[in-house]
């Protein structure tokens, strides 16, 4: 007459959960193999708390109970248990098909026996609904819903064949029809609500994992950011030594007699000197931002001419063979400008170019939907599928370099502080494109955005 006791939601929901390792089958078969060796344990609960009810109801009651054929059905349990714990030694995964067919066995023996017990005048029938509650945590819908129709169908067998109990103070233990019908209206609603409320918290509590685990991989990524930020700021002092005595030497070599008189020598020494600029430049925004996603000293300027000199002198210091530049649709808006916003766009021109060093280069400037959006094309092999799969994770490049992937690591996750995201595919016709999304509001400078309710008004 007793079925498994209650058990707490939480005892299953690490059974439950999907596994967060999806590259093998190893999760999964341990999940199924848990969730086994869970029933297992509460079927052994069960029948202590069976044959405890039967021996208390027939010898401390006094009520009379069909032992010989409750206890064939104890035993028949016992065996299953048994079988279904040497099932997990096996090294198959357990399927869902699988601990839904365990179920059925305790409905089986639950139902049978209610049947030598009272049916539905006996108060243990209500323990068909831990059974629905067990299903609901460790089976897919359609299982779950299977359940409730069928411990629904034994609830209502029950109503019309059973042994009555011979009860020493009732002579007819017999239940009106309306109270029957009552009793299986409350069972099948409590059914139904059981399996949705249990539902939504599962799936509530799934999302709170995805969440964390997003939280926790974020966590760790800005913990290597700044790593690297202490190291790049540790660098750029270190580097500043070094470039300032070089830029000496060129300014000397380049007013000595021997190098002004011949134009190819002084040429290279402008070149020289333009791309030791470079360094410095690049040397001062690293000690500028020191690994904050807007630089320390930020400079207001309109979004095309933030644009356009973006693209000039990107284009100017890279050895670029054919670009094209479209800008289409953008409002002209006052935004804030910093290296940081400056190099993550031009992270992502280097890796095209690095691509396709000879192929056109693209990139196509538009707006929608108060998004910023920068597309950038090239004509090269595209990403690997693998590539794809871990784009925008460290150490992910196909350059075969040490340290390769760190520009485009640290692009995506600056795009992501303001808001935005970088993502990549394989065009049809051929080569790859990198779409950069940005929200307006996260560049338009502070008065320009304090402005947007009054010109809305």
């Amino acid at each position: 007459m007793l079925e498994t006791p209650p058990v707490s939601t939480a005892e299953f929901e690490a059974s439950e959960a999907p596994p967060l390792n999806e590259v093998g089958q190893a999760p999964e078969r341990l999940a199924g193999r848990k969730n086994l060796l869970q029933l297992i344990q509460l079927r052994w609960v069960a029948v202590a708390g069976q044959l405890a009810t039967i021996l208390g109801v027939q010898f401390g009651l006094g009520i009379r109970l069909p032992l010989v054929e409750m206890l064939t059905l104890l035993a028949a349990l016992v065996l299953f248990n048994v079988l279904s714990w040497l099932r997990t030694r096996l090294r198959s995964s357990v399927s869902d098909g699988e601990l839904f067919a365990a179920l059925l066995v305790d409905v089986g023996v639950l139902s049978g026996q209610l049947f030598y017990a009272g049916g539905v005048t006996n108060p243990f029938v209500y323990l068909y609904l831990l059974q629905v509650a067990v299903g609901s945590v460790l089976l897919r819908p359609r299982y779950i819903w299977a359940m409730v129709g069928l411990t629904s169908l034994c609830f209502v067998v029950l109503t019309q064949w059973h042994r009555p109990l011979s009860l020493p103070d009732l002579p007819s233990p017999t239940l009106s029809t309306h109270y029957v019908g009552g009793l299986l209206v409350c069972f099948i609603l409590n059914a139904t609500l059981l399996v949705i409320f249990i539902g939504r918290i599962g799936r509530n509590l799934r999302q709170r994992d995805a969440r964390l685990a997003d939280l926790r991989q974020r966590a760790a990524e800005e913990e290597h950011i700044v790593r690297m930020g202490l190291l790049a700021s540790g660098a750029a002092h270190e580097l500043g030594t070094p470039l300032a005595t070089l830029s000496v030497i060129l300014g000397d070599w380049s007013r000595m007699a021997p190098f002004a008189a011949e134009p190819e020598l002084r040429e290279e020494i402008e070149e020289m000197q333009s791309q030791l600029q470079r360094c410095k430049s690049i040397v001062s925004g690293i000690l500028q931002s020191a690994g904050e996603a807007r630089g320390e000293a930020p400079v207001e300027t309109m979004l095309h001419d933030f644009l356009d000199e973006l693209v000039a002198q990107w284009r100017s210091t890279r050895p670029v063979q054919e670009f094209h530049y479209e800008r289409e649709g953008v409002p002209d808006l006052p935004i804030i400008s910093d290296s940081a916003l400056k190099q993550m766009i031009g992270n992502v021109l280097d890796n095209a170019v690095e691509a396709a060093p000879q192929a056109p280069l693209t990139l196509r400037v538009a707006c929608e939907d108060d998004t910023l959006i920068l597309r950038v094309q090239d004509q090269g092999p595209g990403f690997d599928p693998a590539m794809l799969a871990r784009f925008g994770k460290p150490y992910q490049s196909s350059k075969g370099k040490p340290g390769g992937g760190l520009g485009l690591f640290l692009s995506v996750n600056v795009a992501r502080t303001l808001g935005g995201r970088i993502a990549a595919h394989n065009r049809p016709e051929g080569g790859a494109e990198v779409v950069i999304t940005l929200p307006l509001a996260a560049l338009e400078s502070p008065q320009e955005a304090s402005d947007v309710p009054a010109r809305a008004g």
